[in-house]
């Protein structure tokens, strides 16, 4: 597969659980995207870490440095794999592996380039030393275990926006 079917198929299939994908070619482009998401006043986290999140846009009335205070995360993740559409969430850095996990609304950044194929091509390309902490998330969170009842957000976010570049 070249790059952009791997692209193609990750964003079909994270479409396919439930998540919001959006392709970006720009940190104009970003922020525009930003804005139609992020509309009301939750609290925003982001990072500021990676380029990507240095460039993202956040009223300073909405900004919280505290993630576990946000309603909304707004992070760069580590990879993203196409046969399943799932976020590679990895700690490192100093950004907090849980940021994203704990917010009703995560919103990741996914570098074009680091989407894999497989989840085996992945690992592959970890080689001997991967991070310390790995989670992967794939849609919003979902659970049945209540009454067999098919509820969202109960351990994780409700909403899953990835804006891939």
């Amino acid at each position: 597969m070249t790059r952009e079917q791997i692209i193609e198929r990750f964003m079909a299939n994270a479409y396919a659980v439930a998540a919001e994908p959006v392709r970006v070619g720009s940190p104009e482009e970003l922020n525009e995207v930003l804005g139609r998401l992020l509309e009301g006043d939750a609290a925003i986290y982001c990072p500021g870490v990676t380029e990507r999140e240095k460039a993202v846009e956040v009223p300073a009335n909405r900004r919280s440095d505290d993630y576990r205070n946000a309603a909304v995360c707004i992070d760069e993740v580590f990879a993203a794999i196409a046969e399943t559409g799932s976020l590679v969430c990895s700690s490192g850095d100093g950004k907090p592996v849980q940021a994203g996990l704990l917010a009703t609304h995560h919103v990741a950044l996914v570098d074009g380039e680091r989407v894999y194929e497989r989840l085996d091509d992945f690992f592959s390309d970890c080689g001997d030393s991967p991070a310390t902490s790995m989670v992967l998330e794939t849609g919003p969170s979902r659970t049945a275990d209540i009454e067999l009842t098919l509820t969202i957000g109960v351990h994780g976010p409700g909403r899953l926006s990835i804006i891939v570049f």
